[in-house]
């Protein structure tokens, strides 16, 4: 027999629960890692998500660096010809050869006056070789320039020396500072005898940046703030001014008074060397944090510094931190509950898989057969019609409706008389209906005019039979329509008047591909080898930035060909390009952007004049971009013969009977009305050289957009070309 067990030893424990407290820890140490990668994920797709924000946010910043850049641009540019035109006026030479004159005096003040209430600048005067004003369109105010000395100026300096002058500064006798231009006035024999300049304001522009949200400034080349949306940066400089620079401030008495810049309470927090950097600062008491982008304004030693605030990148990032934990956390909770679950309902998963899996097969079973016999009663040439016994409409198929030209949405429950029956042969539909609904169809069919909805008559063979529904009772007819009007035609003689006509169509769209395609194709093709001219001289200069701009217009000019050839393309195969909304203002900027180099070479200016507030169009952008640029091209041409002084390029859209219409005005030699008729006729052109096919593309491109292009003489003399276009709906 077996020992008795002693009841002082306690029995042994199994081993199998330490076994299983071992195998717990690889488990943990699993959840331990991935919470640890789960942690790293979220923190990398935070920072992916700031850096994203912050260059999207630096890309805006650049876009309205170039909006600001045009505004100035065009604040500044509008008025920089004015003392040349002043300059050569003879009342001026004859004031500068007799300044004692009081009755010239007065004739010079006076068209002084004149010209600037045209030119809308902020004063223009006249000042001899000794620096003392003659003349000056203020000359009537208690401000008046008149007997001033502006000897100290750098810009009478350097009109004396027979270029032209730029400086911004404060005003010495109004104390409001402004952009100063001026220009050489020249004796008979060249000589320089004394200085006309034009003071332009720029106080529209900043009160037009104290309603922007984020700041913007404006620094000379010193890097003083002479213009900012934060009134306390004014006459802040972003580096120190050298001894040397504030002489020559206090010299030239460029902003008043004053005799020392401050640095601006700014914080490089990074990127300070480049044009892009983060700044700390504070506004009214309060910390902030902005993305700032300085670039360089044309023609001047200024830099425009626009900034955004950081707070959205934080956001951002916060965000995505946010949005990756909770999906990270949804993942793990996820794979916790497919665990638990997956065991106990795998017999309910493949039953649920077996029945979805006949149900989808069912379904698209019944698809396919849907489908077939809609693919069959589409694909159908002759018309089916079904009719109650009642003889209400209650079925039609696509060729039934393409042949009457009602849908099918206007047929379906109609009583006779039908909408198509023909007006000349109502007695005729009314017997053949009647005996009809007696039972007696004709079996062999019958022959009938029906009337199209845009009035052309269809000849038609109607072949009707009883219709019988699924338990064999009559439910009504249906008739099957052919129309036969072209079989009642000579086929022979049909079939080669197709085949000529076709060929002479195809003969004609290639020549009005090819002829479109060196007409559209010119001016982008002349940017092409600009700017790889300019990419060629930038290279031997070593200018990388320069080069990489110049090579990226010549892309973009590249990629706007292409995209012609297709747009022209589909205009011969008789298709609408796709469409997107686009604002006036945009497409006529970048019309002028591509002329850029042509308004400069003819001295013009273009004014242009948007009202706030108007609605977006619409448009295919490339197509409507091309149209401003033709009907801008011809203006530019249509005044080459007028003198530089009297040359004026408007353009100006208005909201109109819910259309939008922009007109573009000019000063040239205007359009005979000789010719007015034969204006958008293909080929035909008064321009040597030319192929007469600009404005007959523009205006199929508008009769494309459901717009429409026409012009009229400009009182004055000119011409006015007015784009009408459709609003885009909401």
């Amino acid at each position: 027999m077996p020992p008795a067990a002693d009841p002082a030893v306690p029995p042994q424990l199994p081993a199998a629960p330490v076994a299983r407290q071992g195998r717990r820890w690889p488990g943990a140490a699993a959840w331990v890692a991935a919470l640890a990668l789960a942690g790293l994920a979220v923190a990398l797709v935070g920072e992916w998500a700031a850096d994203r924000a912050a260059r999207s946010q630096a890309d805006e910043l650049r876009r309205a660096a170039e909006v600001q850049r045009a505004a100035l641009g065009d604040a500044t540019g509008r008025f920089r010809h004015l003392p040349f035109a002043a300059a050569l006026h003879p009342v001026v030479l004859a004031l500068l050869a007799r300044p004692g004159d009081a009755a010239l005096r007065e004739r010079a003040n006076r068209y002084l006056e004149e010209l600037d209430q045209l030119a809308g600048a902020e004063a223009l005067y006249l000042i001899d070789a000794h620096g003392v004003t003659l003349a000056a369109s203020n000359w009537a105010l208690p401000h008046s320039f008149v007997g001033q000395s502006y000897a100290n100026r750098p810009y009478f300096t350097e009109a004396l020396q027979g270029r032209t002058g730029r400086f911004y500064g404060v005003g010495q006798t109004t104390g409001e500072p402004g952009l100063f231009l001026s220009a050489p006035v020249r004796g008979p024999g060249g000589a320089v005898l004394g200085v006309v300049t034009v003071k332009v304001s720029l106080r529209p522009l900043q009160e037009a940046w104290r309603r922007a949200v984020d700041p913007i400034l404006l620094t000379d080349a010193r890097g003083i703030v002479f213009l900012s949306s934060v009134p306390q940066w004014l006459y802040h400089a972003t580096r120190p001014v050298d001894a040397q620079g504030l002489a020559q401030v206090r010299r030239d008495q460029q902003y008043g008074p004053r005799a020392s810049f401050p640095r601006l309470p700014w914080h490089i927090v990074s990127g300070g060397d480049g044009p892009d950097s983060l700044v700390a600062t504070q506004i009214d008491g309060r910390a902030r944090r902005f993305l700032a982008v300085s670039e360089p304004v044309d023609e001047l030693p200024w830099t425009l510094t626009v900034m955004a605030d950081h707070a959205q990148v934080v956001r951002a990032r916060e965000i995505a931190w946010l949005v990756s934990l909770l999906g990270v956390s949804l993942l793990l909770l996820t794979g916790l509950y497919w665990r638990l679950r997956e065991r106990r309902f795998a017999e309910q998963r493949d039953a649920r898989r077996d029945l979805e899996v006949r149900v989808k097969e069912r379904t698209e079973a019944l698809g396919e057969a849907h489908a077939f016999r809609k693919a069959m009663e589409d694909a159908l040439p002759v018309g089916m019609r079904a009719r109650d016994a009642e003889g209400r409409i209650t079925y039609v198929n696509p060729a039934f409706c393409r042949m009457t030209g009602f849908a099918a949405e206007e047929l379906l429950g109609r009583l006779p008389p039908y909408p198509y029956w023909h007006p000349d042969e109502v007695e005729h539909h009314w017997q053949h209906y009647d005996a009809m609904m007696q039972g007696r169809p004709a079996l062999a069919g019958h022959e009938a005019r029906l009337r199209h909805r845009d009035g052309q008559d269809v000849l038609a063979m109607i072949y009707t039979a009883p219709l019988i529904d699924a338990d064999g009772r009559h439910a009504g007819w249906m008739s099957s329509v052919v129309d036969v009007t072209e079989q009642r035609r000579a086929e022979g003689q049909q079939r080669q008047n197709e085949a000529q006509l076709q060929h002479v169509q195809r003969l004609a769209s290639l020549g009005e591909m090819a002829s479109t395609l060196a007409h559209e194709l010119n001016q982008p093709l002349m940017a092409l080898s600009n700017f790889a001219s300019a990419a060629k001289a930038f290279a031997r200069q070593g200018e990388q930035a320069l080069l990489a701009q110049s090579l990226d217009e010549t892309i973009e000019q590249a990629q706007r060909s292409a995209e012609i050839v297709r747009r022209i393309r589909g205009f011969v195969r008789q298709r609408t390009a796709g469409a997107e909304d686009c604002a006036v203002a945009t497409l006529v900027a970048e019309a002028l952007a591509l002329l850029r180099g042509e308004l400069r070479e003819n001295q013009v200016a273009p004014v242009v004049r948007m009202p706030d507030g108007l609605p977006l169009l619409r448009v295919d952008r490339v197509l409507l971009a091309q149209v401003l640029l033709n009907l801008v091209s011809n203006s530019l041409h249509a005044m080459r013969a007028v003198p530089p002084a009297q040359r004026s390029l408007e353009i100006e859209a208005e909201r109109l009977d819910g259309r939008v219409r922009i007109h573009v005005a000019d000063r040239g030699s205007g359009i005979d009305a000789a010719i007015g008729e034969q204006v958008f006729a293909p080929f035909f052109t008064t321009r040597p050289g030319g192929l007469g096919l600009g404005l007959n593309i523009c205006r199929t491109i508008a009769e494309a957009h459901r717009g429409r292009l026409f012009f009229q003489a400009r009182p004055g003399g000119g011409t006015i070309f007015t784009l009408e276009l459709p609003i885009a709906p909401p």
